[in-house]
């Protein structure tokens, strides 16, 4: 959700910035011009002769009257050129003309019998921007414009007239917007080129894409401005072929990067429309080579397959994409969302401009769309950082997840070491020891004042050696012995009354709350051990008065146990090694205790961890499998 904010947020900038340059392109333009022409003559003909006299012109019949504002007038079946013919006065600071849209290719304008302008266009780019100085033009005579062209033809804007130098003006700022959004987008492009080399194959093909969308995008909005045509015309053919390879390489760019990042569609249709377009594209650029070789003599059948036919194909895609992501949307995906709402303006703008550009007659050139890419990129961009920055975070999880795994490796090495050693040496060391043990009870009964103290000694330490035998055999048979269905208040009570006299020997206190409910599986004499020693450490850790609190609850068929004390606590490193095997933080400690504790709760199915603040005490939190009775 806070994406697709993100990208209305943007797009709403865009869309501000976009009318604000259109209202201040407006205003400067009036601002700019002394007057416009607005209105004059024009005159169909079935042939073009550029070197008509004014006086063939003017005795020609078939003149009449039109306007700036009028739709783009019909067109004879015959007609091959056509006149104009404009009355060019002029206020006294005035000392240029501006024409800012011609349809042609080949253009001559006239006064008085000289040409004092000609343009020849062998590439098929029909739209001329012309700034003509006075010093060319007599404004006494009427100015006549010869325009041929197959196709879209003659004036389709306003005529300026004021000073040379703010036409001028004009005439570079009306372009300028194109070049800032075109060469930004390459900029974007290349860049994004060079990052895709440290990415692995799962994002490169999903980023390269969105590269080739960009690129494609900045260089079919820089070469479809009229202004290098005008400016750097001999390179005409070559802007041509720019505009068309990107157009080509767009859309199957395009419906690539919506298949890999939103989904391929109902039956994979989105898929199969991308294979549809790689292969029309392919027979485009083919048409494309071949009308170039053979000098435009399958032009027809080039702009028809490259033109006419694609824009249908384009607004197919457009429906097509849009419907397929508004039904992702719908079951919940987030990209597609954002997607769905960046693609919703370019498709508004751009299927707007297409069916207003047939419904035209071709009679209008496309520029709303550039914004529409603009806010349709960001929103491709916020999916891609979306993905990244998701990808960055299952890297930080796994990252924790796998030290998580190694730390839990070396426990379980820690372990098996432990219980091998323990499988191979526990039996042969305890013999050896009871049978010690038993002459030693032999010269106890036949002992001695003196030397009785040091035989006690002796069994003592037999018997702490037998201890830790016995916790080693823990590890080497993991069986939980005899398992029935415990009640974890009655257990508890038990343990109580075991631990009770060593409480109030260290001057604390035990509470127990736990409710009578609550049941698990486990062998009784086990879940005591671990318990006893858990509750142990909390009493030694007391030092004194203190008090150990003991509650439990039931939640998702799980029982909590926790067990808390006000002790000494533990500092961090030493939280993080605690059950390791010989690790303890008590003088007389083995670190054998805790790691029984810890094979006990394993071997039941339980899970154990420690919270603790050095100074403020410690919280143990042991989970359960829950059964029913």
């Amino acid at each position: 959700m806070k994406g697709f904010v993100r990208v209305l947020a943007t797009v709403f900038v865009v869309l501000v910035a976009t009318f604000g340059v259109f209202f201040i392109e407006s205003k400067n333009n009036k601002n700019s011009a002394e007057q416009t022409i607005d209105e004059w003559q024009i005159l169909w003909m079935d042939h073009f002769d550029p070197k008509m006299t004014m006086e063939q012109l003017e005795n020609e019949k078939g003149w009449f009257h039109v306007r700036a504002d009028d739709r783009a007038i019909e067109r004879p079946a015959d007609a091959v050129s056509q006149w104009v013919k404009i009355e060019a006065s002029a206020s006294s600071g005035a000392n240029a003309l501006l024409f800012k849209k011609i349809y042609g290719d080949d253009i001559i304008i006239k006064q008085g019998n000289q040409n004092i302008y000609e343009s020849h266009r062998e590439y098929n780019y029909g739209i001329n921007v012309i700034l003509l100085p006075f010093d060319s033009i007599n404004n006494r005579e009427p100015i006549y414009l010869g325009i041929k062209s197959p196709f879209r033809i003659g004036i389709q804007s306003e005529i300026y007239v004021g000073n040379y130098h703010d036409l001028h003006n004009m005439y570079v700022k009306n372009s300028l917007t194109d070049f800032i959004i075109g060469s930004s987008l390459l900029f974007i492009a290349f860049t994004m080129f060079i990052c895709a080399i440290f990415l692995n194959s799962d994002y490169a093909s999903s980023w390269i894409a969105l590269c080739l969308v960009i690129l494609s995008s900045g260089i079919i909005i820089i070469t479809y401005s009229s202004f290098i045509y005008s400016i750097y015309g001999e390179y005409g053919s070559i802007y041509v072929a720019l505009f068309d390879l990107s157009l080509f390489l767009l859309l199957p760019s395009f419906t690539y990067f919506f298949e890999k990042v939103i989904g391929s569609g109902y039956r994979s249709i989105i898929h199969k429309f991308r294979n549809f377009q790689v292969v029309y594209s392919l027979v485009c650029i083919v048409l494309m080579v071949i009308n170039s070789n053979v000098n435009n003599h399958i032009y027809y059948l080039y702009r028809f397959a490259s033109a006419t036919l694609l824009g249908l194909i384009m607004m197919v895609q457009f429906i097509l994409l849009i419907v397929t992501a508004i039904s992702y949307s719908i079951k919940g995906s987030k990209e597609a969302l954002i997607f769905s709402f960046g693609f919703a303006i370019f498709s508004v703008l751009g299927l707007g401009e297409l069916f207003w550009f047939y419904f035209r007659g071709e009679y209008y050139d496309l520029f709303l769309w550039k914004w529409g890419v603009v806010s349709f990129l960001i929103s491709l961009i916020v999916i891609m950082a979306k993905r990244f920055a998701r990808n960055h975070e299952q890297v930080v999880e796994y990252s924790r997840q796998l030290e998580m795994f190694n730390n839990e490796l070396q426990r379980s090495e820690k372990m098996e070491i432990i219980s091998e050693l323990a499988a191979s040496v526990a039996h042969e060391v305890r013999n050896p020891l009871q049978v010690t043990r038993g002459f030693l009870q032999l010269l106890v009964e036949k002992k001695t004042t003196s030397n009785q103290l040091y035989l006690n000694l002796a069994l003592d330490e037999l018997d702490r050696a037998a201890t830790i035998i016995t916790d080693f055999l823990t590890f080497a048979k993991p069986e939980v012995g005899k398992v029935t269905t415990l009640n974890v208040l009655e257990e508890f009570i038990h343990i109580e009354g075991i631990l009770m006299p060593l409480v109030n020997l260290q001057g604390g206190k035990i509470t127990v709350h736990i409710p009578s409910d609550l049941y698990i599986k486990g062998s009784s004499s086990k879940f005591k051990q671990a318990f006893i020693n858990i509750i142990k450490n909390s009493i030694e850790a007391l030092e004194g008065e203190g008090e150990i609190e003991i509650w439990a609850h039931g939640e998702n068929g799980k029982v909590f146990i926790y067990v808390k004390d006000d002790g000494e606590g533990m500092e961090p490193e030493v939280l993080e090694r605690l059950g390791e095997p010989y690790f303890s933080n008590k003088t007389k400690g083995t670190g054998l205790g805790l790691m029984v504790t810890f094979r006990i709760i394993e071997i039941m199915k339980g899970e154990i961890s420690f919270t603790s603040t050095k100074g403020v005490g410690t919280e143990v939190r042991i989970c359960f499998p829950a059964i029913k009775v």
